[in-house]
């Protein structure tokens, strides 16, 4: 798979991964470059929600 930084407008090769709170999947975006491995929730909404749902 390419890696992010040589994305040229192919969606499907991004990385993604999945919310721990909502199970929604999650696809790589820029502003989450230098954080990808610890990003962890899709929304500000839910990772407020992580502490409700122990």
């Amino acid at each position: 798979m390419s890696t992010p930084s040589s994305f040229r407008g192919n969606k499907a090769a991004l990385p993604s991964k999945v919310c721990v709170v909502c199970g929604r999947v999650m696809t790589w975006r820029r502003s989450w470059a230098k954080n990808w491995a610890e990003v962890k929730y899709c929304s500000d909404a839910c990772r407020r929600l992580k502490a409700h749902r122990g």
